[in-house]
């Protein structure tokens, strides 16, 4: 009977994800934010459905009361800070309150299957970082000096990276790693947040040759230093951000073109000095021959991939636990293997739609200074997307990235709460500059016809 169910239960996942992600793309159809609204309502029923399916299935499988609990404690979590949202940040953005919930739910659902454990301490500090995140809206909506923390904040965030000599520890060929009271911390993670601020400030007031160079002077030593603890991801996250602020605030060419050409030779640098960015290269181009070595994780990913078909196996059906790493750098394997490549892309779906409102939200913004920071977090949130699952699925090079808000890591869920958190307080700076500009037209409109009244 248990199994009957999983197998009814992979079609109806598949077409209740295929439906919220469709979701994401058709709600800015309605220009009327009351037919909005019911999206978003349709949204939050979706993806509750898709959750209690999920977890429903689980508790058949292992036949565990915890899993009941662990699902209640999801379920009160997203309920609390969806009411939250909708009650103290009345004009927030909807959808990137609905996305950020709804791949916490299928991050919480793939790790529950994979280690219940590791899952357990992933909720944990999801909660911490939802209950410290919701006062960072506000935090954007009160202070206004922070575009002249500049230097201060480059400092922090080289000290963050650069803190791995000190305290750091290998894991996984990289130490990029610390340890504190048991807890593991990857302080990249968080600088990544700091250096798009820091990038932002010492930009959005002066371009000038002077200033860039300096700027680009620190951005490199971040990236040296990642390079240096043999963190690639991160340094290829960060070195694009700084590329695609730069051109941002210059709007020139040139400047993109330098740092293309210094970033593709350094990439040959790094290949032939480092093993380990050889041993990626080799398992890249050719997993197969080299399967019993550098190719097993790759070509494991792609069996994976390959065996779950368009619905997938089925939660328990499959063997995501073949693939090394699979809980962070691999995650997006065990999901295609058994919830199906449909429910996959559906799930790629979701992400790109946050990359376009955070973009979107950029692009609005009037202030150079929140132009730039939206743009630098959605191109760190984007790239880290991309390098994730392309390192997965054999398009590029794996580089040991992990995927926003569902693979296993506390730095990492941290961090991206802490993107969606601020890109949320930037929505709600434009919200307010569209009612002030509002007002003051409507405030222009009767003054008009006042003194038209007058020369009648």
């Amino acid at each position: 009977m248990v199994n009957v169910i999983i197998h009814i239960s992979k079609y109806i996942l598949a077409i209740l994800a295929a439906s919220y992600a469709l979701k994401c793309f058709t709600v800015f159809s309605d220009r009327y934010e009351y037919n909005r609204g019911r999206v978003y309502l349709t949204q939050n029923i979706l993806m509750f459905m898709i959750h209690f399916i999920c977890y429903l299935i689980i508790y058949l499988m292992t036949d565990d009361i915890k899993m009941l609990y662990f699902y209640g404690a999801q379920f009160l979590l997203f309920l609390v800070t969806l009411i939250i949202y909708g009650s103290v940040y009345k004009n927030a953005s909807r959808l990137i309150v609905n996305n950020l919930c709804y791949l916490l739910m299928v991050g919480f659902v793939i790790l529950t299957r994979l280690d219940f454990d590791m899952a357990v301490r992933q909720f944990i500090i999801a909660v911490a970082a939802i209950a410290a995140s919701l006062i960072i809206p506000a935090f954007m909506l009160k202070v206004r000096m922070v575009d002249q923390w500049g230097p201060l904040l480059g400092a922090v965030g080289f000290v963050l990276v650069a803190s791995v000599f000190v305290f750091g520890k290998s894991m996984y060929g990289a130490t990029n790693w610390i340890s504190i009271g048991g807890f593991s911390l990857q302080p990249s993670e968080l600088a990544k947040v700091v250096f798009v601020f820091f990038v932002a400030a010492m930009l959005a007031r002066d371009t000038s040759f002077k200033q860039i160079l300096i700027t680009t002077a620190v951005a490199a030593a971040y990236v040296l230093v990642l390079v240096i603890e043999k963190d690639l991801g991160a340094a290829v996250i960060f070195f694009v951000t700084y590329l695609v602020m730069l051109f941002v605030a210059t709007r020139k060419f040139r400047y993109t073109f330098l740092g293309l050409a210094a970033g593709s030779g350094a990439a040959v640098v790094a290949y032939y000095l480092f093993s380990h960015v050889r041993t990626r290269v080799i398992a890249w181009k050719d997993p197969w021959g080299n399967y019993n070595d550098a190719g097993y994780q790759i070509a494991q990913s792609l069996f994976a991939i390959g065996t779950g078909g368009w619905f997938g196996l089925g939660l328990f059906q499959g063997k995501p636990e073949t693939i090394p790493v699979v809980v962070s750098d691999f995650v997006f394997s065990a999901i295609s293997e058994e919830m199906g490549g449909l429910f996959a892309i559906a799930l790629i779906l979701v992400y790109f739609s946050c990359f376009m409102m955070f973009t979107n939200i950029s692009l609005q913004l009037v202030k150079p200074f929140y132009k730039l920071v939206a743009m630098g977090l959605s191109t760190a949130y984007g790239i880290q997307l991309f390098l994730c699952i392309g390192g997965v699925i054999k398009l590029i090079p794996h580089t040991g990235v992990t995927m926003p808000l569902i693979s296993y890591g506390g730095s990492s869920i941290l961090s991206t709460i802490i993107i969606f958190a601020v890109i949320q307080g930037l929505y709600l700076l434009r919200q307010r500059e569209v009612i002030i500009l509002e007002k003051r037209r409507s405030e222009q409109f009767e003054e008009e016809d006042d003194s038209q009244d007058g020369y009648r």
